[in-house]
């Protein structure tokens, strides 16, 4: 490994596949607040390669709102020996995003002062994010890296990256989401986090130990986010006006226990999430969604968008119902360094780029073709340089 400029030795890397935690210390956030004794963590598959400060073989996957670090389970067609993000040839780290509950720093860890930090936990943003993710980086000694990727609020650490650290970054690869959350987005996503803090088993956020956890309002708010997360006309194809095997919806009088099918589904997945995830976290992460906003501070969302000098990829979803296709048509048009832009076609919806795996398979090894033969901004700087004599 090189010699870094770090203000501590680096920490080694886990060995490959293994969770593992690194502490970045106090985190400020941007709103003010501080998270004490943060840890990030994380799981990385590959080995790396090249000058940790300078060229190397790195790529972060950045997961979406309830994901975890294990990108080789919910990316498994993308990531691994020969596969698109050739782990024989790419290092690939996944890192958990600061607030959620796999890992990192969140509403469920233990505070340093006793206890689970619950509603002592900050509201964080997006950029709170990446500065977690960045002196995480700094902590493992690597001062840059040859991409990020990411999709949903993945996309939206990786465009924040692009901002935030722009010679830190090489490339980008940004799918399926916005320059700013949306009204409409803000409006149905209030909605998840008001079902979740209106359940009586909330607590004001002070639920964990006490044997009650707000399942109903988890479950709701993941009724409500499904939908957005798939297609319109998948939902349709796959369920229409059919009643749940052996319920009847259509009686006299409306019952809870007489579901029409698509209503048993999203029970399902509603049910299903509050087996693996905090519902503190979901209210942390999906606050930061509302607050996502590249322009904020930066004199304007294209004003921002036009400083990027990351060269960026951009990928939509053409039956998106969360992040319409016109969002990333909207990035697409307003970039400082629009690298390409692609479209998945899929009836599945905002999931396609975790469920369309031919279509990823084939943005990804473009991507990263791409990534070769085009000079990084870096590159450039240089090149400008050597001309300036």
């Amino acid at each position: 490994m090189a010699n870094h400029n770090h203000p501590y030795p680096p920490v080694e890397l886990a060995p490959e596949g293994q969770l593992a935690t690194v502490a970045i210390g106090d985190l400020a956030t941007e709103a003010g607040a501080v998270v004490v004794d943060t840890h990030i963590a994380y799981r990385r598959w590959g080995t790396p390669k090249g000058d940790l400060d300078g060229k190397n073989n790195i790529i972060i996957v950045e997961h979406a709102l309830t994901g975890g670090t294990e990108a080789n389970d919910w990316w498994c067609e993308a990531i691994g020996p020969g596969k698109a993000l050739d782990t024989d040839e790419w290092c690939v780290i996944c890192t958990n995003a600061l607030g959620s509950c796999y890992g990192s720093t969140g509403p469920a860890s233990e505070h340093p002062d006793g206890g689970v930090w619950g509603s002592r936990f900050p509201a964080v943003s997006i950029r709170d994010m990446v500065h977690a993710e960045h002196a995480f980086l700094d902590a493992l000694g690597i001062g840059r890296v040859h991409a990020i990727i990411g999709g949903s609020m993945g996309g939206a650490r990786v465009l924040e990256w692009t901002l935030l650290y722009p010679e830190q970054v090489d490339y980008a690869l940004v799918l399926a989401v916005s320059a700013r959350a949306s009204a409409w987005q803000i409006g149905i996503q209030t909605a998840q986090i008001t079902s979740i803090t209106q359940d009586p088993d909330w607590q004001g956020g002070d639920y964990h130990g006490s044997g009650r956890t707000p399942d109903a309002g988890l479950a709701a708010a993941r009724r409500i986010a499904h939908l957005t997360y798939r297609g319109e006309l998948e939902i349709d194809e796959r369920f229409g006006t059919s009643s749940q095997s052996g319920e009847n919806p259509l009686g006299a009088f409306r019952e809870d226990g007489q579901r029409f099918a698509v209503q048993s589904y999203l029970e399902h997945q509603g049910t299903k999430l509050t087996k693996r995830f905090d519902a503190a976290s979901y209210v942390i992460l999906t606050e930061a969604l509302n607050r996502h906003d590249l322009g904020r501070g930066r004199g304007g969302l294209n004003k921002a968008l036009a400083s990027s000098t990351v060269p960026t990829m951009i990928v939509g979803v053409d039956t998106d119902i969360l992040y319409p296709y016109h969002q990333q048509e909207h990035l697409s048009r307003n970039l400082g360094n629009l690298l390409a832009m692609a479209k998945l076609s899929s009836p599945v919806g905002h999931d396609a780029f975790l469920v369309e795996a031919r279509q990823m398979d084939r943005i990804l090894r473009n991507f990263i073709t791409l990534t070769h033969e085009t000079p990084s901004a870096r590159e450039v700087a240089a090149e400008r340089g050597a001309y300036d004599i």
